[in-house]
């Protein structure tokens, strides 16, 4: 049998060769057209995720250097781990990290700007889950001006908060803010600057005795906060009845709050305020539920350094440093001697409406031994624990402070009423206001370390 094949005319194979091509450039047009489209979409995430991914210009395919904090060497975008031997192996990147900050850029070194466009970042009215405490603006605040100031570092920006890219991190997991009232407003800050991109039916809030649960249902994810001011099992620890002057902490029992803890993905600590009570602090060293209880005094310096060890070993063996990220937010200052800052003698944050402006303003209620106590414990640990430092910067805000615009507990007295300096409350923050810049900096230091 014989097969005849024909060969194509040259105009024949030339009309196919440009067909073809035709449908390359149209398939390589519509393929830069969606790049194209993405990288408006997502902006500078989309940069760096698909365009830096595996590119040696990465700073996370870089070797990181330590990052040496002033108040806490261990401050780290980094960690080291190593072989059965005990010798270092290798620096991994932090869980989460996507880029580092800019070389020599110290986030919480900077001043604050006024910023009508962009601050606040939602509305008081626009969050419901905002505890009655923190709504300055209902209970009579007559002024806004403390949510129009913008943190500002020296010589960097902060990234703006992308409420997008924290839920999709969070998705699957569970992120939870562990301490006192003050952790309490950060965490409320958190659930307001996400909530928003949640629909009403698709989300909820409980509280459990100490455990408050802020659920995203289509994430699949949780924020939640943990009523534990002294971090171990103390005799404060109930989360609405806790005014309690005779402070007693239980030594080595942080097993009693930490069973809540397991799981987390990203905790967020914080203890201070309570440790402040100018005298020694009493530890107890068997059980609070035994009917002779051995108490024993130790400074608060040496108190609060044995329970910052506590938690460092309690963080090692449940936390992966691979998959999950410990913070750790320093002093929440006060303002209640307006002396400090040039003030009247007598007044406090009452009627207070401006920023401090000198720089190297230092309150007396932030004791820098217990800097020092943060910094010698975490510069010694293996874990890595990423320090907030919100202190500084937060003293310079003595008008952000709730003052008298909150929800009184108990009835007023005359006295009271005719002297509101008495009664103003210079520890707690409004709602909208600082503790956003707070999360603004938590932010960076999980994506941008």
């Amino acid at each position: 049998m014989r097969l005849t094949f024909s060969a194509s005319s040259p105009s024949s194979s030339l009309d196919l060769r440009k067909s073809r091509l035709s449908a390359y450039i149209f398939s390589l047009l519509a393929f830069a057209f969606i790049f194209f489209f993405a990288a408006i979409l997502y902006g500078e995430d989309f940069v760096y995720i698909f365009i830096l991914g595996n590119s040696e210009n990465n700073p996370l395919r870089q070797p990181i250097s330590t990052i040496n904090e002033s108040t806490c060497p261990s401050c780290l975008n980094s960690y080291s781990y190593t072989n059965s031997t005990g010798k270092e192996k290798n620096r991994a990147k932090l869980a989460f990290a996507l880029w580092a900050t800019k070389e020599g850029c110290d986030v919480f070194s900077g001043r604050w700007v006024k910023d009508e466009l962009t601050r606040p970042l939602y509305r008081e009215s626009e969050c419901p889950y905002i505890v009655p405490q923190l709504t300055c603006q209902d209970h009579g605040r007559p002024d806004q001006d403390y949510q129009h100031w913008r943190w500002q570092p020296h010589g960097c920006d902060l990234p703006s908060f992308n409420a997008t890219l924290m839920l999709e991190t969070l998705r699957g997991k569970r992120m939870m803010f562990v301490g006192d009232s003050l952790n309490r407003g950060q965490y409320i800050s958190m659930v307001c600057l996400l909530h928003r991109l949640i629909p009403e039916n698709a989300k909820s809030m409980e509280t459990f005795d100490a455990l408050t649960v802020f659920t995203a249902k289509d994430y699949n994810t949780t924020i939640e906060f943990y009523w534990a001011p002294f971090l171990l099992k103390s005799n404060a620890d109930n989360a609405v009845i806790h005014r309690i002057t005779d402070r007693i902490v239980r030594k080595g029992s942080i097993d009693n709050h930490g069973q809540h803890w397991k799981g987390a993905d990203i905790l967020v600590f914080n203890t201070y305020l309570w440790w402040m009570t100018g005298q020694k602090m009493k530890i107890l060293k068997g059980s609070f539920d035994d009917e002779k209880k051995e108490i024993v005094e130790m400074p608060t310096e040496n108190a609060y350094r044995m329970v910052m060890k506590t938690m460092l070993r309690w963080v090692k063996l449940n936390m992966d440093p691979k998959k999950t990220r410990v913070f750790f937010t320093s002093m929440s200052p006060t303002h209640a001697k307006s002396i400090e800052w040039g003030g009247e003698p007598g007044k406090n944050c009452y009627n207070e409406t401006t920023p401090i402006e000198d720089s190297n303003y230092w309150g007396s209620d932030c004791d820098k031994r217990i800097m020092q106590v943060i910094g010698e414990v975490f510069g010694n640990s293996k874990f890595p624990i990423t320090f907030l430092n919100i202190t500084q910067l937060s003293s310079y805000r003595k008008d952000a402070h709730t003052s008298i615009y909150k929800k009184q507990w108990n009835p007023l007295s005359p006295e009271q009423v005719a002297n509101p300096v008495s009664y103003a409350d210079c520890t707690h923050w409004c709602l909208p206001g600082l503790q956003d810049t707070w999360n603004e900096l938590l932010f960076t230091k999980l994506f941008y370390p």
